[in-house]
């Protein structure tokens, strides 16, 4: 049964790495799952209380910058808030439509959101930009600290 708990912790964390760039998942919440489920299944020895209340931090931190770090990039344009709707939009399209879909789609979401606002198409460009770029911080925030997580996990497993 504890071999089954293990890959369980093991599903957990990869899938939610993966969920950190991917929109549909949520991964720095299934990595925490993952490093809940690794201290239960060890009866707390290993990975204490207190590492699993930092994770949980870094788990709220990674989830509170998607938004912060989009919102903060489009309010420095002046964007509206059709454009964060339209980004949101896009990033989940992205999903749908591969790498460059992923890469690509919430610039896109974002222009044409503003565009809905106010058409005017050389603000809806730098709004899509800068809501775009500010997504782009956010999501290698998030996944430095997914990985910090991890590397958490692995720490208070193996050392």
């Amino acid at each position: 049964m504890n071999i089954l708990l293990w890959i369980l912790v093991a599903v957990l964390v990869a899938v939610g790495v993966a969920g950190t760039v991917l929109p549909a998942l949520p991964g720095a919440i299934l990595v925490f799952a993952g490093v809940l489920l690794a201290a239960w299944i060890d009866d707390f020895t290993r990975i204490s209380g207190w590492t699993v209340g930092i994770v949980g931090v870094l788990t709220l931190l990674a989830f509170a910058t998607d938004w912060v770090a989009a919102a903060l990039g489009a309010k420095k344009v002046g964007a509206s808030r059709q454009a964060l709707v339209g980004a949101t939009i896009g990033t989940i399209a992205g999903v749908f439509t591969g790498l460059w879909g992923l890469i690509f789609m919430p610039l896109v979401g974002a222009a044409v959101g503003e565009l809905v606002a106010r058409p005017d198409l050389r603000h809806a460009s730098k709004v899509g930009f800068a809501t775009w770029l500010g997504m782009a911080i956010g999501t290698v925030v998030k996944v430095a600290l997914v990985l910090a997580m991890v590397g958490i996990l692995l720490f208070a497993l193996f050392v």
